[in-house]
């Protein structure tokens, strides 16, 4: 989560919504297209996978078959790279903390 969070601060998510990704189902600060996707990202992160086709239409009715296939390979991207780091115990290096701390900085200086 922490290099995803920078890179969705860099590309414009607020702090409260990127703090609020974890109850994205009932959050107003995410659309019903950024709802869709994340369930898909989910169902597709439990063990096994459980993307029911609830899940998949409601995805489907939102996005291309390209954004779809893009969307579920960076999901199964993302699953490979928390699995990996996992069974290395390879630890966040808080770069969406530190990014945070230089722009409360910034913000107070500037």
């Amino acid at each position: 989560m922490d290099t995803n969070a920078v890179g969705s601060s860099k590309a414009g998510a607020s702090p409260a919504k990127i703090e609020q990704v974890a109850s994205y189902a009932t959050s107003n600060l995410f659309s019903p297209e950024e709802r869709a996707a994340l369930a898909l990202a989910e169902a597709m992160s439990q063990t096994p996978a459980n993307v029911t086709d609830e899940v998949f239409n409601e995805a489907r009715r939102f996005f291309s078959d390209q954004q779809l296939v893009e969307l579920v390979a960076t999901a199964a991207m993302e699953n490979y790279r928390a699995r990996f780091n996992r069974a290395f115990g390879v630890e966040s290096q808080h770069f969406y903390e530190r990014l945070q701390g230089s722009s409360v900085r910034g913000a107070q200086t500037g």
